[in-house]
């Protein structure tokens, strides 16, 4: 009876001992996937994050193209009102040598080579204007010579196009409205000699 209850005994702590080991190495088990869940959720977290601030840093379109700069217009308003051109007090005779030399060399009836004239002479001051703000998107400018003259301003891609009537202040051309065009197509100007560069006194 005593060999049969040691060989029992025997047997009871080989199978102890066995569970506690298994059970040991369940633990392991479980620690170790933890710990890969809780590294790949700190992973995600990181990317995450980076993610955040990239987007917030740098505004895209829908399509993943970085937004456009646009001219805020309200620094440019001059706080002018139109006046009417039709009653208007050009500083230039409809028959002076200036305005038909104008007329001439740009295809357009008197009164529009008058209006245009006036306009060109004071468009320096809505583009100092819009040039404060495009910096070094600026690419070049011009002048259309039409119906309805137009200052064109060419500039990088970097910048939304965009067009706005600007109502000029200063006294020599007070109330006319010169049209402003933003254009970011990058084009450079062309040298082109105008009558009214050099203007008879």
């Amino acid at each position: 009876m005593m060999i049969s209850d040691k060989k029992d005994n025997s047997m009871a702590k080989r199978l102890i001992s066995m569970m506690v080991i298994a059970t040991a190495s369940m633990w392991a088990l479980t620690a170790c996937d933890n710990a890969t869940d809780s590294s790949v959720d700190t992973t995600d977290q990181v990317a995450n994050t980076v993610a955040t601030v990239d987007t917030a840093a740098e505004p895209s379109t829908s399509e993943g193209k970085p937004t456009a700069d646009t001219v805020d217009w309200s620094l440019v308003d001059s706080g002018t009102k139109p006046a009417d051109p039709t009653n208007y007090k050009y500083p230039f005779a409809i028959d002076s040598q200036n305005v038909r030399d104008y007329a001439e060399f740009f295809k357009v009836d008197a009164a529009t080579a008058q209006h245009n004239l006036t306009i060109s002479m004071a468009s320096n001051e809505a583009l100092s204007k819009v040039l404060d703000q495009l910096s070094e998107t600026y690419v070049s400018h011009e002048l259309t010579d039409g119906n309805e003259m137009t200052l064109v301003i060419h500039t990088t891609p970097d910048v939304a196009a965009s067009r706005y009537d600007y109502v000029l202040s200063d006294d020599f051309a007070k109330g006319l409205v010169l049209p402003i065009e933003i254009k970011p197509d990058g084009k450079k100007g062309e040298s082109k000699v105008n009558p009214h560069e050099e203007l008879v006194e």
